[in-house]
């Protein structure tokens, strides 16, 4: 072998290691390293996009089930905007729970795991499962997500009585949801 074909080699070796190294660092960037184990996604799934929530979680005051002398505030629904990785508005997050794209598209889950936020004052992470779709966008082949990263949101301690019950009250919250399936593949059509 010539001293130029090796030199071509190697190069090719580094530029192709270049690339890789790139490729793992731009998925792994994305994908949180301090998610729990009960929020992981099944292994099949690939990560489509993240977003990230700004709005609030709205809360009732409401007689607590099991004894209708006590009151606490229960989780009525989100209320947020949803903000792709450049900052723009890609759609909006609401009662279902349900995430809608400007596009139409919407996915609907229900919850399948929570783990206590690191920071005590805020909402817990989720691992929710896609129930139902509509439309063809971006929300169309998402059947996992995850809510991380969670800055605050959370009920407060008191407040929640006789006097104030069914009172609305709004908890400014921030989050990132990462939305993941398997692409190619729709979700169940609602």
């Amino acid at each position: 072998m010539n001293k130029t074909y090796l030199l071509n080699i190697s190069l090719l070796l580094v530029l192709f290691g270049l690339s890789a190294g790139n490729t793992h660092a731009q998925s792994t960037s994305t994908i949180s390293p301090d998610v729990p184990k009960n929020l992981q996604v099944p292994p099949e799934q690939s990560l489509i996009f993240k977003a990230s929530a700004k709005g609030s979680q709205i809360y009732v005051c409401k007689a607590k089930p099991d004894n209708l002398n006590a009151f606490e505030w229960k989780l009525k629904a989100p209320d947020a905007l949803l903000f792709n990785e450049q900052g723009q508005q890609l759609g909006k997050h609401y009662a279902g729970p349900t995430w809608e794209s400007n596009d139409g598209s919407k996915v609907i889950a229900q919850m399948k795991a929570q783990a206590n936020a690191p920071q005590g004052t805020t909402i817990p992470w989720l691992l929710l499962q896609g129930r139902s779709h509509q439309g063809n966008g971006i929300f169309s082949q998402v059947n996992w997500i995850q809510r991380l990263h969670t800055v605050g949101g959370k009920a407060p301690a008191n407040g929640c009585d006789r006097a104030h019950a069914n009172r609305e009250i709004r908890i400014g919250y921030q989050a990132d949801y990462y939305f993941w399936g398997v692409p190619g593949n729709k979700g169940v059509k609602r």
